[in-house]
């Protein structure tokens, strides 16, 4: 039995407008995708507790079966993780994005205007983060470039921290795209003093050569740092060892490639997978059915480009990445499977939803079909949608449990 998850990060959506008053899903042209759901088993999940914030990491712990109430540390540390970057039991994680401020004198001032600084190219990042690293870098805190705007602040019992791992709560920039920073800022005796990082990271950025380059190029600076998401290394239990699977996955963000390694699986790096809608789908395709001739059992493909949409409210493009993973991942990868004679599933959903009309995540339940090759079902439905999964009546409150019905008969 061979399993394949493809995963479309923040596929769901509100209905639009422009659309004709439908979701980017209704919309889009993918007939893998409602082939599944056709023949399928479909019904909603909550892959994010109503007390927890509907970030990635913890959606997708849970749709690979692992309570993110008892596993979510947060995403910094499965990213560093990816990294190769050890922690110590005293150690934190911290995103570290370089964005885009409008550049008023006062920085409190300031609007968050790109989250990501337009996507701005990993060798540019790593350019100023080792600028960051070089001003700001000490014997407890260090610096370490990522891909594109995301990179990894390592820090040794940092500002806050306690006894029960808890630390300052940071806002998301991708949050607040288009808002005056001031109230989203770090404040109090602790947050003063993250929000002096953020402010002097400025001086350090706004003149640097690869800035000025940019600028004239008519794109976005990287003219500040921005910490979020902090948290402890997570103790994730083998993957292998709790369902019996050798599994890959295969992703362009460090997040999830994180989780993989934590877990004990294996992780594939596409060249030219960039975590947008540019990404290469084919790529993915390939990786993941070189996973199964290798011998894995189950391929976790993650997708980013409609999340990215999501965020930028880009809803043409959310359309075509969604068409993109039905035809140049979904239908390759299914057709190998196809060819092998062996049995097969596949699991099709997104994490959650980031709608294009609040550029955010949101908690709402998220659609998922599963499709069985020796076991065709039909509950009615024609397509992959929010309503028609809905419609089903089939809900799963906890979405750490959904995993155990795609194994169910193994």
């Amino acid at each position: 039995m061979k399993y394949l998850v493809i995963l479309g990060d923040g596929m769901a959506d509100y209905k639009i407008e422009e659309l004709g008053n439908k979701t980017p899903l209704e919309v889009a042209k993918k007939p893998s995708i409602d082939f599944i759901a056709k023949n399928g088993f479909n019904g909603v999940a909550k892959t994010v507790p109503d007390d927890m914030v509907p970030e990635s990491d913890t959606a997708n712990l849970a749709i690979l079966g692992y309570d993110p109430k008892v596993y979510s540390k947060g995403r910094s540390p499965l990213e560093a993780a990816s990294m190769g970057l050890e922690m110590t039991p005293t150690q934190y994680a911290f995103r570290c994005n370089v964005v885009t401020l409008s550049e008023d004198e006062n920085y409190e001032n300031r609007v968050m205007l790109d989250h990501s600084a337009g996507e701005i190219s990993t060798e540019e990042a790593s350019k100023l983060i080792e600028a960051i690293e070089e001003e700001f870098g000490n014997d407890v805190r260090h610096f370490y470039p990522g891909v594109s705007y995301r990179h990894c602040l390592i820090y040794d019992n940092p500002p806050g921290c306690d006894k029960n791992e808890r630390i300052y709560d940071f806002s998301r920039p991708h949050d607040i795209i288009g808002k005056t920073i001031k109230d989203y800022l770090p404040k109090g005796e602790i947050g003063e003093k993250y929000k002096e990082l953020f402010e002097k990271s400025t001086k350090v950025l706004t003149n640097h050569p690869i800035n000025i380059e940019r600028k004239k190029q008519g794109k976005n600076i990287a003219n500040s740092i921005w910490l979020w998401s902090p948290g402890k290394k997570p103790q994730l239990s083998n993957f292998y060892e709790k369902f019996g699977l050798k599994g890959t996955v295969i992703s362009a963000v460090d997040l999830i490639k994180g989780i993989g390694l934590c877990a004990g699986m294996k992780s594939i790096d596409v060249e030219g997978a960039t975590g947008n809608y540019k990404t290469n789908y084919d790529g993915k395709a390939q990786a993941a059915i070189s996973a199964f001739k290798d011998g894995d059992d189950f391929v976790y493909v993650h997708v980013e480009a409609p999340d990215e949409c999501g965020h930028t409210a880009d809803v043409k493009n959310k359309i075509k990445s969604i068409e993109d993973i039905d035809s140049k991942i979904l239908a390759p990868v299914m057709e190998y499977l196809k060819s092998t004679g062996e049995r097969f599933k596949v699991l099709v959903m997104p994490d959650h939803p980031t709608p294009c009309s609040i550029r955010t995540h949101s908690h709402e339940n998220v659609p998922f079909a599963i499709y069985d090759s020796e076991n065709i079902l039909s509950q009615g439905i024609e397509s992959f949608t929010e309503d028609n999964a809905l419609k089903t009546g089939f809900y799963i409150p906890d979405g750490h449990n959904l995993i155990e019905k795609l194994f169910i008969e193994k």
